[in-house]
């Protein structure tokens, strides 16, 4: 297939892909794209706006316009083309056009026919991987600065971004002076940004401290386990790819370094050795388990490696085992391709629920909403600031840092990581005074319910409610 066929292809697919969600927030998207939305109105990052991530997964965001709908589904599309071309461009630089071909058209379709709410959002992990992709790239090419550049914007939309620039060091250890230059390069230029906003301190606070109490506490349950079965799943589901990428390093292991390419050049990825492609894994699969999380959209890291091995896999592969690795392809193609159709129009589709529920709220918000109102949400529902277009009245876009509990299982518990901390955080809450409190959590997890902690209770008396869908209790502030 020719390149310009190929591309045309993965630009169509993604495009249809990303517009079938262009009605829905996913969690990835909500809270970057609330994020930018209330920059652009004004609130500066983490000085005036809570946001335990990176700037640039939020400053990304502002391309958009912090628009959801077509212009959000859009970019997200011609994102996933650009980790398409720059995985065509590595793989065509360590080995030829073919792989380069084959390795756009893998990732392609992983990023089309993978989990929705990993695929679709482009959210940090994601995120990070065409500067991860183009690091290598750069480093396979000894461009040391500009690849510890790549590996340094990565590092600062997600802290894993660290990992990327352990894998440059393997493609060109000559060059790691140019690439700690680079790295730092991106760091000091980001400090320099945010001191100048008066940002640096709470940035500290919110993306360092907060996040490593939330690393530092994982999930309830044995999380070996869940890690074991949650990589057993994902490769199951991608076995197709990681089929040929075992393929590929076997029969690569085998080449002499002199091998030459189809197209006369020497084969680069020989003379780099096994262990790199080894070290590769290891090293993406060590930012996996950190945090003993395993969510799904983790795997990203080790999506890269895997999608190149499996494009020379494929390359090298004989008809049979071809048409097995086409075979295994179809067992994602099955499992998510008829979640477009239930994207579309399937009022019953349990992956949105909550999404159509903050949408009724949002409604609900807005019919009662004058100019100038504003809003506070408990919960994490960041979604409800795009969809009800209010400005925060607070600096928090949600409840963790105001109750300790970290999003990924207030749902289900109510342990808090910190305490003391939260406290000093509601005390502030409560000389806010937004025009409506939105309540995402209490009707999921009723010890979270904003309305059982006493010190907000005569902050709180302020208030009357006013509606309530399945999944959320909407007050409004009394008249003085």
């Amino acid at each position: 297939m020719r390149k310009t066929t190929l591309f045309f292809l993965l630009a169509a697919a993604l495009a249809a892909s990303r517009l079938c969600h262009i009605g829905i927030l996913w969690e990835g998207d909500a809270y970057p794209l609330a994020a930018a939305g209330q920059w652009l109105d004004g609130h500066t990052l983490y000085r005036e706006l809570w946001f335990d991530k990176p700037p640039l997964l939020a400053a990304v965001y502002l391309l958009t316009g912090a628009r959801a709908g077509g212009p959000l589904r859009l970019f997200d599309a011609a994102y996933g083309l650009l980790c398409c071309w720059l995985a065509y461009r590595l793989a065509r630089e360590l080995w030829s056009e073919r792989e380069g071909l084959a390795a756009a058209a893998l990732l392609g379709f992983f990023l089309v026919f993978d989990l929705p709410s990993s695929a679709i959002p482009v959210a940090s992990d994601q995120l990070m991987l065409a500067p991860h992709l183009a690091a290598v790239w750069l480093a396979v090419r000894n461009k040391g600065f500009a690849s510890g550049v790549a590996a340094g914007v990565a590092f600062w939309i997600n802290p894993k971004g660290a990992l990327v620039a352990a894998v440059c060091l393997l493609w060109n250890p000559a060059g790691a002076a140019w690439l700690a230059a680079g790295f730092c390069a991106v760091g000091a230029a980001m400090v320099l940004g945010l001191a100048g906003m008066g940002a640096l301190a709470a940035c500290w606070e919110q993306v360092w401290r907060w996040g490593r109490l939330y690393a530092a506490a994982p999930l309830p349950g044995n999380p070996l386990v869940n890690g074991l079965v949650r990589t057993l799943d994902w490769a199951g589901f991608h076995a197709g790819a990681v089929l040929a990428a075992v393929v590929g390093w076997l029969m690569w292991r085998g080449e002499s370094p002199q091998a030459p390419l189809p197209d006369g050049r020497g084969s680069v990825a020989s003379a780099r050795g096994a262990m790199q492609w080894l070290g590769w894994l290891l090293i993406a699969m060590a930012g996996v388990c950190a945090g003993l999380r395993f969510f799904p959209r983790y795997y990203f890291l080790v999506l890269a490696p895997v999608a190149l091995l499996a494009a020379r896999g494929w390359v090298l592969c004989g008809p049979k085992l071809r048409i097995a690795v086409l075979l295994l392809l179809a067992i994602p193609m099955v499992r998510f391709g008829p979640s477009y159709a239930r994207a579309i129009g399937d009022s019953t589709w349990r992956d949105s629920a909550m999404d159509r529920d903050s949408r009724a709220a949002a409604q609900l918000v807005r019919q009662r909403a004058r100019p100038g109102d504003t809003l506070f949400v408990w919960g994490y529902r960041p979604e409800l600031y795009v969809y009800t277009g209010l400005g925060a009245a607070t600096m928090y876009l949600d409840s963790q840092p105001l109750n300790g509990v970290p999003a990924d299982r207030h749902l289900t518990s109510s342990m808090p990581v910190e305490t003391a901390q939260a406290a000093k955080r509601r005390a502030a809450l409560a000389l806010s005074t937004p025009t409506f409190v939105v309540d995402g959590l209490g009707p999921y997890n009723p010890r979270l319910a904003i309305g059982g902690y006493a010190d907000l209770a005569g902050w709180l008396a302020h208030y009357r409610e006013v509606a309530r869908t399945g999944g959320a209790v909407i007050w409004r502030r009394l008249p003085n």
